[in-house]
């Protein structure tokens, strides 16, 4: 079970939460709701005891039983007693070192089978039969077929990984564990429909308190019993699905809507009669006196109105003119080590396509468009940028941010000299006053994403290569970014599996991995566009 009590949360002077209290006990399936930069992702870094720098907070939690926590940025080298994805999964129930201590007993046991050797040994053996070590591969074997992964990455270095393929590994990790209190911070990320639909399987059958963040409404629709809103520093808690939260919360709101429009009308009058009573008689007078105290009455105890959500709005500026083929890509092909994950990608794009790079994760998508955007040299081939182009590159994991630095210091002062400007883009992209001047470390993941966009926007780029635009942002956020690149006239390359993103960009042209091949637009391609 997870109680939380008089929970408050400062992020860099930015107040986020004040005095929230919940329980999720066993067999709830709870979700915190809320958009970008609200505090949930720093709450969950308070309830599973890993803090950032710059959090302050107050109030207490108490988690009862085992905790499997699911980061939204996965943990660098992995938790292993080696860097394999294999040794990392182990270590969620410490089979990993209990491995290595079993066998180092079984070969002191066999240059010497002294009796306390031999007892050392039994009794690793013994931890290691009851943490389940023998039917590791089988269940390891299992959850790989349902997550989509191949089951020879297992024993590959994490840090090798894709992001989907990394994902799906640190789930495993956490259902491996068997804990009873469960967090998991946007889980579905880099999942196609099938792993999806088995982990949500899982989840369902999942007996103990589960808590998780997740902007993917079939999930919350699916996979949940309570909602946790977080909005303007409250959480309130809502029975039921996102669906059923979303038609709860817009009938709250219209109630107090009419009850506050009520209050405001009968203070009005009130103070109406008792002003035209003040300078008559000595008896009428007294009446006024009156009605001022039930007009005060009636100030301290109305109803307070909580305002709608905004629908959000980005804008990127209207690019330079690049030449009529702003890019034109050579036999590209790209290994690592003996590993060929491209091995002849060719394609040519005149100004204002939009080509989408489809394909499962680890056929290579973001190798390529770290070759399109100039930070790695392909192995073989090339790339050549037509006739005044300048690139945008969006990272999946915003390493093009300085987390270091201010979000108001990330932005180019090349083009947007002022600060009054640069504040103003950081504005309407959601990152408004306080938020400007905190360090790029201490904010959400779908914050950093808006950083990044407002980076791009703070250029003068005309070919934007974008990987993963989409992901940590809130449902209105990618809305907006859709919106903002289709009416956008450069052009565009991006990876992306929002199946709506992708509908609202409309495509000119796919490029399909791993069959290496450049094709014209089809619709047919959207169902591809889910599988990752």
């Amino acid at each position: 079970m997870l109680t939380a009590s008089d929970i408050s949360l400062t992020v860099a002077g930015r107040p986020l939460l004040r005095d929230a209290s919940f329980v999720v006990g066993k067999g709830d399936k709870a979700a915190v709701v809320g958009r970008n930069g609200v505090g949930k992702s720093s709450l969950v870094s308070l309830l599973v005891g890993e803090p950032s720098p710059a959090l302050s907070f107050s109030g207490d939690v108490q988690i009862l039983g085992t905790l499997g926590y699911l980061p939204q940025v996965p943990v660098a080298g992995g938790l292993g007693t080696d860097s394999s994805a294999f040794a990392h999964v182990l270590s969620a129930r410490g089979l990993d070192a209990l491995d290595v201590e079993l066998s180092e007993a079984r070969r002191q046991m066999a240059d010497d089978p002294t009796p306390e050797r031999i007892a050392r040994f039994s009794d690793a053996e013994e931890r290691y039969r009851t943490l389940g070590g023998y039917e590791t591969e089988s269940v390891l074997a299992r959850m790989a077929e349902g997550l989509g992964l191949r089951q020879d990455l297992l024993f590959d270095d994490v840090d090798s990984l894709s992001g989907g393929q990394r994902r799906r590994i640190d789930l495993m990790r956490v259902l491996f564990s068997e804990p009873d209190v469960m967090i998991l911070d946007e889980p579905t990320n880099h999942l196609d429909v099938p792993a999806k639909r088995w982990l949500m399987d899982q989840l369902d059958r999942f007996r103990g308190a589960l808590l998780l963040v997740s902007h993917d409404l079939k999930l919350l629709d699916r996979s949940i019993t309570k909602v946790l809103n977080l909005q303007h520093g409250e959480l309130q808690e809502f029975k039921g699905t996102y669906t059923s939260f979303r038609a709860e919360l817009n009938l709250r709101l219209d109630q107090q809507q009419r009850t506050a429009v009520r209050q405001e009308r009968e203070i009005a009058r009130l103070s109406s009669l008792a002003d035209s009573m003040r300078a008559s008689t000595e008896k009428r007078a007294r009446t006024a006196k009156t009605l001022d105290k039930r007009v005060e009455r009636l100030q301290r105890t109305k109803t307070k109105t909580v305002a709608r959500e905004r629908t959000a709005r980005f804008r990127l500026p209207a690019p330079p003119r690049s030449g009529e083929t702003p890019i034109n890509v050579i036999g590209l092909s790209v290994s690592y080590a003996s590993n060929r994950v491209l091995h002849n990608v060719s394609m040519v794009l005149g100004r204002g396509d939009r080509a989408v790079v489809v394909g499962r994760n680890g056929a290579g998508k973001s190798s390529l468009l770290r070759c399109l955007a100039g930070v790695q040299a392909p192995t073989t081939g090339e790339v050549v940028l037509g006739h005044n182009v300048a690139v945008g590159y969006f990272a999946q994991e915003h390493e093009q941010v300085d987390q270091q630095r201010t979000a108001l210091e990330n932005i180019d002062d090349s083009v947007l000299v002022t600060e009054v400007d640069r504040r103003s883009l950081l504005g309407s992209f959601g990152l408004p006053g306080e938020l400007a001047t905190q360090r790029a470390a201490s904010l959400s993941g779908g914050e950093r994403a808006k950083l990044s966009l407002a980076m791009l926007a703070s250029g003068s780029s005309n070919l934007l290569v974008l990987d993963e635009p989409t992901n940590n942002l809130d449902p209105p956020s990618i809305a907006a970014v859709g919106q903002m690149l289709s009416r956008w006239p450069g052009t565009i390359v991006v990876v992306s599996h929002d199946r709506a993103f992708v509908q609202a960009l409309d495509p000119t042209h796919a490029v399909l991995l791993p069959a290496e091949r450049f094709d014209f637009w089809r619709d047919e391609y959207l169902d591809h566009v889910e599988l990752r």
